[in-house]
């Protein structure tokens, strides 16, 4: 059998994360083998690498959600693939076919998914086991590393358009300028809102990409821009951040019968009253994951230029550079690492 290196979080332990040889996996009567031809790194795979996660992990397994290859085998179920073909590869590696959620199309919210880089092993390295049933294909334009990105991009998509309510001219608060925030941001814009985007003094670096998008970076004077108007608040708020906090600053900024995407996980007790959520009658939607109508809609807007992720991909780097890769984007010195295997 031959073995390939990858990133591998191997214990429930701070930085236990390291390049291992593994197996090359064999797949199955309806999988395709994918070489990877690039994968992002997420704050997820951070978040999993110094231990301050809040969701179950299958250790050992080899970190990745975000990535896009050619395939290089394909399982005798599988029907309309071939080698060389160009993919890209939703996250639901694992589904429960008669979960009353997978029936309708809502298999993002199966109880009982797992999700690549946490439940099965992920494609921080050479080859990934893919249901064939999760692969998209890619449009030739479309480079490797911005397809990588493809899985951010559907994560922003469902919480701003599908969990969001934006129309042109809204005002809209974005908590938290990391990669998630700042394509909510993005998406944002495309719908036509004017856009805050909320950090800290050390987030300055991610706050100037929000600028790139046209958008407003605060570090400082939030309630001043979010009552700007006529005084009530803001139409809408995405709470992007991996904090609880910010969704109390979100109930006193968002106006009477505005909204609340929250999107970012935030393992903190919340330690505050719900009360302002019923005085002002405002919507707090949770969102998790996408599925395949979003998927498909996402790639176009990525291959028609529609939307860009350039001001986002701060760098490439090989796997056995993975380190070098987290600890960037960890300090906040770039928003998204890639990784090409």
């Amino acid at each position: 059998m031959t073995s390939q290196p990858a990133v591998v979080n191997f214990a429930a332990e701070k930085y236990s994360v390291e390049l291992r040889d593994i197996p090359t996996p064999q797949i199955g009567d309806d999988d395709v083998l994918l070489e990877v031809g690039a994968v992002g790194v997420c704050g997820s795979d951070l978040h999993q690498w110094t231990n301050d996660h809040s969701w179950q992990v299958n250790y050992p397994v080899v970190l990745g959600h975000e990535f896009a290859g050619h395939v290089r085998e394909v399982g005798k179920n599988v029907v309309g693939w071939r080698e060389g073909d160009r993919a890209v590869s939703e996250t639901a590696a694992v589904i429960d076919p008669n979960s009353p959620m997978t029936r309708a199309g809502l298999y993002n919210l199966d109880p009982g998914r797992k999700g690549f880089g946490n439940g099965v092993n992920g494609a921080m390295t050479r080859f990934v086991r893919v249901p064939s049933r999760i692969l998209h294909r890619l449009p030739e334009g479309l480079s490797m590393e911005k397809a990588a990105l493809t899985e951010p991009c559907c994560v922003a998509y469902n919480a701003v358009v599908r969990n969001g309510s934006i129309e042109p001219g809204d005002r809209i608060v974005v908590f938290g300028p990391g990669p998630i925030g700042l394509l909510c941001a993005a998406m944002a814009r495309l719908q036509g809102a004017e856009v805050a985007v909320v950090g800290l003094e050390r987030d300055r670096v991610r706050l100037d990409i929000a600028k790139q998008y046209g958008c407003i970076p605060i570090v400082d004077g939030l309630t001043d821009w979010a009552k700007q108007g006529d005084g009530l608040g803001v139409d809408g708020v995405i709470d992007a951040a991996g904090v609880s906090a910010t969704l109390k600053l979100a109930l006193q900024i968002v106006r009477p019968a505005g909204w609340i995407s929250k999107v970012g996980w935030g393992p903190q007790p919340l330690n505050f009253s719900l009360d302002p959520l019923v005085l002002k009658n405002i919507r707090l939607q949770g969102s998790f994951s996408h599925n395949w109508p979003m998927w498909e809609r996402v790639i176009r807007l990525l291959a028609t230029g529609q939307f860009d992720v350039q001001p986002v991909l701060g760098g490439i780097w090989p796997l056995s550079q993975w380190h070098e890769a987290f600890e960037k984007m960890h300090s906040g010195e770039i928003a998204k690492a890639v990784l090409r295997p």
